[in-house]
């Protein structure tokens, strides 16, 4: 994951001015974990939900 200096700049700011450094490294997870998923959302590697409710349907019941 890249990120640029001034959206680390926007991320710190949001934080408390003493943090913890495990919290630092959870919100940086989702900050990466989100990014990801919108990068998906892009690329079409998306699944609907009435799909998503089929496959664990048919999963459910076998």
């Amino acid at each position: 994951m890249n990120i640029k200096k001034s959206e680390l700049q926007a991320f710190l700011a949001d934080m408390p001015d003493v943090v913890d450094a495990d919290e630092v490294m959870h919100r940086v997870y989702l900050l990466q974990k989100i990014e990801a998923g919108e990068a998906d959302i892009v690329s079409g590697k998306v699944v609907s939900h009435a799909d998503a409710v089929e496959r664990l349907s048919q999963k459910w019941r076998d």
